[in-house]
C-alpha cells in the first residue's frame, strides 16, 4: 500500500479549527500514513476579522515541536510547518518570519484579494465569476513575483470552492481562457523550485476533483512542472488524509511519478506506487 504524508492540516492553533493536535496524529496513524506536517494558519491583516488568524508563534512552535519529537517514530514522522496567507504588503514580514523560525515546511496561499476573501459571498458582488477568477489568479501571480521563500503553493484554485457555491454549479479554471496568467504562475513555480500542492480539501466542499483540478495539474505537467506536495487541509480529525486513495492513480495518469515530502525545509522525493 502506498505510504503518503498529509502535509496540510490545522489544529486549535488556527482561528478556524478546534482540533487537538494529538487527535490529528491518531487519525493519521489510523489511516496508515507515513507522517504528517502541521501547517496552522498565519494570515496577518485578515481584513474580514482582524487577528482571527494571528498565529501564537510563542506557543505554537515549542508545543508542536515537543509533540513532534515525542510522537515521531521510524515509521511515522511529524513535522511543524505553517500556512502563510500571502499579501503583497507583507513580503518583508514573511521573509523575516520564515528565515528566523525552524519550520519544516512553508505553504504559501492566497486567501485574500484586495482585502477580500473569496470564501465570503460579498467577494462576488458586482462582478462576474469570470472576473473574480481573473482577479484571483492575477493576485496569485503578483504575490509569487514578490515572494519566493515558500515550499509549495497552496490550493491554487481555492476560489473555485466558493465560486461554485455562489454560482450553484461546478466552476473550473479553463486553461485556455486563463492560459497567459497560468503559464506565468507555473513558470515562476518551476523557476524557483516551488512545489504545487494537491489539496484534497476540495472534496470536503463537494467538488469532484482536488485543488488544483486535473486540468490544471495536466497543464502544469505539460509546462515541465514535476514538484507536487499532498495535503487534505483538514481542520478536524475525520478529514485527515481525505480521499487520498484517489490521488496516486490520478497523478500517474497525468504523468507524475512522485510527490515531495519536506523536513527542515528540504524536499525528499517519494515515488508514487
Amino acid at each position: 500500500m502506498q505510504k503518503l504524508y498529509d502535509m496540510h492540516m490545522h489544529t486549535r492553533f488556527s482561528g478556524d479549527s478546534e482540533a487537538n493536535p494529538k487527535d490529528m496524529i491518531a487519525a493519521a496513524k489510523e489511516r496508515g500514513l507515513a507522517g504528517l506536517i502541521f501547517t496552522d494558519h498565519l494570515d496577518w491583516d485578515y481584513w474580514h476579522e482582524p487577528h482571527l488568524f494571528d498565529l501564537d508563534l510563542q506557543h505554537y512552535l515549542p508545543y508542536l515541536g515537543s509533540l513532534a519529537k515525542s510522537e515521531s517514530t521510524e515509521e511515522f514522522s511529524i513535522g511543524v510547518g505553517i500556512e502563510l496567507g500571502l499579501q503583497e504588503h507583507l513580503v518583508d514580514r514573511h521573509k523575516e518570519l520564515v528565515t528566523t523560525r525552524p519550520f519544516d515546511f512553508v505553504i504559501g496561499s492566497i486567501h485574500q484579494v484586495n482585502k477580500m476573501d473569496p470564501y465570503y459571498d460579498d467577494f462576488y458582488e458586482g462582478r462576474t465569476i469570470e472576473d473574480s477568477l481573473t482577479e484571483y489568479l492575477e493576485c496569485t501571480l503578483r504575490n509569487l513575483e514578490l515572494f519566493h521563500d515558500i515550499d509549495t503553493l497552496g490550493h491554487l484554485d481555492y476560489i473555485v470552492r466558493y465560486a461554485s457555491r455562489v454560482s450553484g454549479e461546478h466552476i473550473t479554471i479553463d486553461t485556455k481562457k486563463y492560459k497567459e496568467v497560468l503559464e506565468a504562475i507555473f513558470h515562476l513555480l518551476i523557476k524557483n523550485n516551488i512545489c504545487l500542492e494537491v489539496n484534497t480539501g476540495a472534496f470536503r466542499h463537494g467538488l469532484p476533483e482536488p485543488n488544483p483540478s486535473e486540468e490544471l495539474l495536466q497543464f502544469y505537467y505539460n509546462l515541465g512542472g514535476r514538484l507536487l506536495t499532498l495535503g487534505a487541509d483538514a481542520h478536524t480529525p475525520e478529514h485527515v488524509a481525505l480521499e487520498f486513495e484517489r490521488i496516486p492513480a490520478l497523478l500517474k495518469n497525468i504523468g507524475f511519478t512522485s510527490l515531495i515530502h519536506f523536513a527542515h525545509r528540504r524536499g525528499t522525493e517519494i515515488a508514487l506506487e
